[in-house]
């Protein structure tokens, strides 16, 4: 099956105003998505948001029907919540760390989720270890296994760093992780949406994702998945009537499913761009969608390294839609202001986003562009044109 790019382009109208390579930031919706939340928000205006809920209540659950396909789940493994971030500090603030335990994380790590690991340094004694990759940033899988022992109790990887186009090996992280029972937790932020994501491929106890990225879905909106057979040992850190329910004055049972890391008030006009940005993935299909990334993203990144002055971060071979880059004797946020005032959206990505993997590579600012399957050659070539004439001057 391949895309049907006409459809595509008719069904993005951001697409007529901007050049839009920051869908690792924020990607364009599609009209669907934009309309199903436009569409309940003019609900809630004209009958009230409780009535609007009752009357919608059985899209709101597909919501989780849909996501569940999406990562080949039970949708009561499920929670969908204010964002990526939100939902992954549910979870990982949910493990009962002891004093003397190990957290195993990845030289490109998010820097969120290592603020959170060094704030259990402080408070709880663990150790946070990073787990070497090679020159080609290869994560060595050989090194992992010689670093497990019975303290260690989390093994925690961003799958796409925000900085580069990189791809964590995460199933043979899963591999192991699973052979030693270790709690596996994978940051699918960058990932899903842009390729396809099995959690039983994977292994993974946790997964948090958001919409607003690959998936074209909208702000303050995201999912996160706890695998059935882990739920029991995670309490939440913060429970509410949709997380827990009242017993009596003493005592309280947490939700059986997914559902104990939400809370009781949702954007629901979210909550169905969600599920509708999940569906319209779904139907163009997620095989689909990383083939034509990767065709694009491959174009970019052969052209630039074309391009004299222009240094691409692509070290490792295993690459997505992410292209990352500077030009020497640029400063890169300068840059990506002139890119962006000749109306091509990019972003800038700072060593502190990534901080490990920046240090070890000497990395400067970089530019992003992030590619999307709405994409076209005409688009890319005006980026690269910019670029060339940005060295030549």
């Amino acid at each position: 099956m391949t895309i049907d790019l006409e459809r595509i382009f008719a069904d993005t109208p951001g697409k007529a105003k901007t050049i839009h390579f920051n869908n690792a930031g924020s990607s364009l919706m599609p009209l669907s998505v934009l309309r199903a939340q436009t569409d309940h928000l003019e609900l809630e205006a004209a009958i009230g948001g409780y009535e609007a809920y009752a009357k919608k209540q059985d899209a709101i659950e597909n919501v989780y029907d849909s996501v569940a396909r999406l990562i080949n789940c039970n949708r009561d493994e499920i929670a969908v919540v204010e964002n990526a971030t939100v939902g992954w500090c549910m979870a990982f603030y949910a493990i009962d760390f002891k004093q003397g335990d190990r957290i195993l994380t990845v030289e490109a790590e998010y820097a969120s989720n290592y603020l959170a690991y060094l704030q259990l340094v402080d408070q709880k004694g663990v150790s946070v270890e990073v787990i070497p990759s090679d020159d080609n940033g290869i994560v060595s899988l050989s090194t992992l296994e010689d670093m497990i022992d019975d303290r260690v109790r989390l093994i925690s990887v961003t799958h796409v760093p925000t900085n580069s186009g990189l791809v964590n090996p995460v199933e043979a992280i899963g591999r192991i992780a699973r052979k030693h029972n270790i709690l596996y937790l994978v940051d699918a932020c960058q990932s899903v949406g842009q390729m396809p994501l099995d959690v039983e491929k994977i292994q993974c106890d946790i997964l948090s994702a958001t919409a607003r990225k690959y998936l074209r879905g909208p702000r303050g909106v995201g999912f996160l998945y706890v695998r059935a057979t882990a739920m029991g040992g995670l309490h939440p850190p913060v429970i509410d009537m949709t997380a827990a329910t009242l017993d009596s004055p003493t005592q309280y049972t947490l939700n059986p499913t997914a559902r104990r890391f939400e809370n009781w008030e949702n954007n629901y006009a979210a909550k169905l761009g969600l599920g509708a940005c999940v569906d319209y993935a779904l139907e163009i299909g997620l095989d689909n969608i990383q083939t034509r990334i990767d065709e694009l993203a491959t174009y970019i990144r052969n052209q630039l390294n074309q391009i004299q002055g222009v240094q691409t971060h692509t070290i490792n071979p295993n690459q997505c839609g992410i292209v990352s880059f500077h030009i020497k004797g640029y400063e890169s946020l300068d840059l990506k202001k002139t890119i962006v005032s000749k109306g091509v959206n990019v972003s800038c990505t700072t060593p502190s986003s990534t901080l490990i993997d920046a240090t070890k590579n000497n990395l400067p600012n970089l530019i992003r562009a992030s590619v999307h399957y709405f994409n076209d050659m005409q688009e890319i070539n005006k980026l690269l044109s910019i670029i060339r004439n940005i060295v030549r001057s």
